[in-house]
């Protein structure tokens, strides 16, 4: 057990170093926009870091050989940073100043917003390789992340605890609640983006563009 702990140790820690790259760059975006910018889009960030039980379920599921080099190469949201922006066009222009960085390689892109999953979830989830430099080498890390507006996390965080409540079984009525729940956030979001471009743009009252 101590040789396995130790092992895993060593096989988790690129991960945690990785989100941290995240962060950070995540961060300094939003330190500039507060500091330089009369916007901020960032409202705030949050980092995740899978336990050895969600990670062997995961495998579980995927039917991965219980190693860690498959496990490297199959499951790659061991690691996961979310972003959480103001507005829809804020999750695009976020996502279009991260990943065009140049040491970030994108892997894939999955946007639940302009496709929402039939449950009405809507996020922009993407996963890059971050470099991580240690005293061995440098390593590329894939990171899982998340990118969603304020209504769209909301949502997202009363499902979770729906399901987990119900142990993934809920009740019929619930679920068609929920869907109802993820049209109206979507209803907030399109509503407050377009008071959000109002504003921006100085179309209410003609009266010169200010920040938002």
């Amino acid at each position: 057990m101590r040789a396995f702990r130790e092992s895993f140790a060593r096989f988790i820690m690129p991960y945690k170093f990785a989100i941290d790259e995240i962060a950070t760059k995540v961060s300094i975006l939003r330190e500039e926009f507060s500091e330089l910018h009369d916007y901020n889009p960032i409202e705030h960030i949050s980092t995740r870091l899978k336990s050895a039980d969600s990670i062997e379920q995961k495998i579980a599921r995927k039917q991965c050989a219980p190693s860690f080099d498959a496990i490297r190469e199959s499951v790659t949201d061991i690691a996961g940073v979310r972003i959480v922006c103001s507005f829809v066009s804020d999750v695009y222009h976020v996502f279009s100043m991260l990943t065009e960085q140049e040491d970030l390689r994108v892997l894939t892109v999955k946007d639940y917003i302009s496709t929402p999953k039939p449950n009405g979830y809507k996020s922009l989830h993407v996963i890059v390789e971050v470099p991580v430099f240690l005293s061995e080498g440098s390593v590329r890390v894939p990171v899982e992340v998340q990118l969603r507006t304020v209504a769209m996390d909301f949502w997202a965080s009363l499902e979770h605890k729906i399901y987990y409540k119900y142990d993934g079984v809920v009740p019929a009525q619930l679920l068609a609640d929920l869907t109802t729940a993820a049209v109206t956030a979507n209803s907030l979001d399109v509503t407050m983006e377009k008071l959000h471009q109002q504003v921006k743009n100085g179309d209410a009252d003609g009266s010169r563009p200010i920040a938002v």
